[in-house]
């Protein structure tokens, strides 16, 4: 194992088992609610204020594919209840619909929350899958994380600058299917958690989303072809046991390409979560993951 990587490891491992700052909120659980309104509110008024947080639609589509992507809108996570992503369904028909068509203009910042808005029952919202502190609970607007992590992967692999998003802070499922690295998605929640990108490129960006019977699909299109290619890869992944607890580590990196060589190479983001599944030696060798534990200091390839 790379010495920095390891030195990386332990620190963040060090950060999860002692951390310097302890939120409010876990405190003094009554806050809680006042702490959201008052932060929701404030993020509203920036928002609004914010001369770059802007977008208009267009029924008329742009002719230049940049990126796409397709989700399945089906997948076994766990023993989680099979109704809650027929719920997710409706809720993503409804985002997709909010979404669809958006144009990007060059300079202006797309803001996911901006165009959607708050996940209502009167907005044709219902309740899906949500994680709360590790665990799968029932909420309205359930399920649109798996949007959030569409378009950030479709994102990356554009003329973007990623100007906020948030990671998941727990690996809560097994890999089932997965074919996108861990930690590729991006998580949301009304409206102070967002996911927000500036369009970089000297044309505007137009997203096109639809639902199939069995897919979330997209296209990030442009009235011109852009020359730049981009190659979304991960480094470093492992899982990293310490006291008998696993957790989850990777590097997110992007390389911007033109004509086949390199222009710009960036270290999007850098994983580390804990396991809330059991991870056990069988699932290990089966998806030939290689394991570092850290307590004696020394790498193990399963």
């Amino acid at each position: 194992m790379d010495p920095i990587i390891l030195q990386d490891i332990q620190q963040r491992l060090t950060a999860y088992k002692s951390p310097k700052r302890i939120a409010l909120s876990s405190r003094f659980p009554f806050l809680k609610r006042p702490i959201v309104w008052t932060r929701r509110r404030i993020r509203s008024i920036q928002n609004t204020l914010n001369p770059r947080i802007r977008s208009r639609s267009s029924d008329v589509f742009f002719d230049c594919v940049v990126a796409r992507h397709q989700s399945l809108l089906r997948r076994k996570l766990g023993d989680s209840d099979p109704h809650l992503q027929e719920q997710k369904v409706k809720n993503l028909e409804q985002a997709a619909k909010a979404l669809n068509g958006v144009i990007i203009q060059p300079a202006d910042i797309f803001s996911l929350w901006s165009i959607i808005g708050q996940p209502r029952r009167d907005r044709g919202y219902v309740d899906g899958m949500l994680l709360s502190n590790g665990r799968v609970v029932e909420g309205i607007g359930g399920g649109l994380c798996q949007l959030s992590n569409f378009l950030f992967w479709i994102f990356l692999h554009a003329p973007v600058e990623i100007v906020e998003r948030y990671h998941h802070s727990m690996d809560v499922f097994p890999d089932s299917g997965r074919t996108l690295p861990f930690g590729s998605g991006a998580t949301i929640l009304y409206n102070f958690v967002d996911l927000k990108l500036r369009n970089i490129s000297k044309q505007p960006l137009q997203l096109k989303l639809w639902l199939t019977d069995n897919h979330l699909k997209g296209q990030l299109l442009s009235p011109e072809r852009i020359s730049e290619k981009f190659h979304v890869f991960e480094k470093h992944h492992c899982f990293v046991k310490s006291d008998g607890q696993y957790f989850r580590y990777n590097q997110i990196h992007r390389e911007t390409k033109l004509e086949g060589e390199v222009l710009k190479s960036e270290h999007i983001t850098t994983n580390f979560a804990p396991t809330l599944y059991e991870v056990t030696e069988d699932y290990l060798e089966r998806n030939g993951f290689e394991v570092v534990d850290i307590n004696s200091s020394h790498r193990n390839i399963i």
